[in-house]
C-alpha cells in the first residue's frame, strides 16, 4: 500500500475528466509535471536528467553538480525548450527506465495519466505500449472491456485487431484512422466467425446469423456499409475523422463483447 496517497485518493474524491483539447501539443504544466513525477517515482534529478539528454541527445551541464537547485533546473530548461512530441518520449523513456522497480513505475503511470485526463490531454500510458491514442470516456471503457473480454474468453486473434486499431489511431503526426476502423471491423468479424462457427465467412454473410435484437441487428449492417465505404474501398475526397473514427471502433468493440458474452450465457 502507498503511504503518501493523498486526501482525495484515500476518500474517493477527483474532478471529472476534462474535455480532451490537447493532442499534437505539450503545454507548460505537462512539462513541469513529466519531472515532478518522475521524482513522485523515487528518481533523483541527476538520474532524470540522464535520461532527458539520451532521449533530446544533448551533453548534460558539466558545470552542474547539486541535484537542486543546479540539475532539477537544467531538467526543467531542457523540457520546457524541446519539441512537444519529445515531452511524450521523455516520459515513456522515463517509465521504461523503471520498469524494474514496479511499484514506482506504477506510481509514474497512474500520475502522468492523471495528469493527461485533468489536463483534457488526448493520450495515455498503458503498459506495455507506453503512451497511446486516448479518446472519450466511452471510447477509453469499450476498448478497454473489449480488449480485456476477447483476451480472457480465448480470442488472442480479435483481441490483437483490437490492439492494431488502437495503434492506428494513435499513429502521430498522421492517425492511421482507415486502418484502425479495417481493424476494428476485423475484430468484430473474427469474434462473429467465432461465435457462430463460421471461420470462413464474411461479416456481411454472418450479420443474419448473430441473433442480433433489433434494431441492433440494422445498426451493426449499416456499420459495416459505412467500414465498408470509407475505410475498405477508399474514394477522393472521403476523409474519416478522429470523432467517427473512435464511434466505428467504440461500436465495434461494444458489439464483439456483446457477442461473447451471449455465447457464454
Amino acid at each position: 500500500m502507498r503511504m503518501n496517497r493523498s486526501f482525495s485518493d484515500r476518500h474517493g474524491y477527483g474532478p471529472r475528466d476534462a474535455e480532451i483539447t490537447v493532442r499534437e501539443d505539450a503545454p507548460e504544466d505537462l512539462r513541469f509535471a513529466v519531472a515532478q513525477i518522475a521524482t513522485a517515482a523515487g528518481m533523483s534529478p541527476k538520474t532524470i536528467r540522464n535520461v532527458v539528454c539520451q532521449v533530446m541527445l544533448v551533453a548534460p551541464d558539466r558545470n552542474n553538480w547539486s541535484d537542486y537547485p543546479n540539475i532539477w533546473e537544467e531538467v526543467l530548461g531542457l523540457l520546457q525548450g524541446c519539441e512537444w512530441f519529445k515531452v511524450y518520449d521523455i516520459a515513456e523513456a522515463l517509465w521504461r527506465s523503471l520498469q524494474y522497480q514496479d511499484e514506482n513505475q506504477s506510481v509514474f503511470q497512474d500520475e502522468l495519466n492523471r495528469c493527461f485526463r485533468e489536463k483534457g490531454i488526448g493520450w495515455e500510458l498503458k503498459n506495455p505500449d507506453g503512451i497511446i491514442f486516448r479518446g472519450g470516456e466511452t471510447f477509453t471503457a469499450t476498448t478497454g472491456e473489449a480488449s480485456k473480454v476477447l483476451k480472457e474468453s480465448g480470442r488472442s486473434v480479435a483481441a490483437n485487431e483490437i490492439h492494431e486499431a488502437l495503434a492506428d489511431i494513435s499513429r502521430r503526426p498522421f492517425p492511421d484512422r482507415t486502418g484502425a476502423i479495417q481493424h476494428a471491423i476485423a475484430a468484430l468479424e473474427c469474434t462473429a466467425r467465432d461465435v457462430t462457427g463460421k471461420p470462413n465467412a464474411t461479416l456481411g454473410a454472418l450479420l443474419s446469423r448473430l441473433d442480433l435484437p433489433e434494431p441492433l441487428n440494422t445498426a451493426v449492417e449499416k456499420l459495416w456499409g459505412f467500414a465498408s465505404d470509407r475505410a475498405r474501398h477508399l474514394r477522393e475526397g472521403q476523409n474519416v475523422d478522429d470523432l467517427e473514427a473512435e464511434l466505428i471502433v467504440s461500436v465495434a468493440c461494444a458489439v464483439s463483447v456483446f457477442l461473447v458474452k451471449k455465447k457464454e450465457c
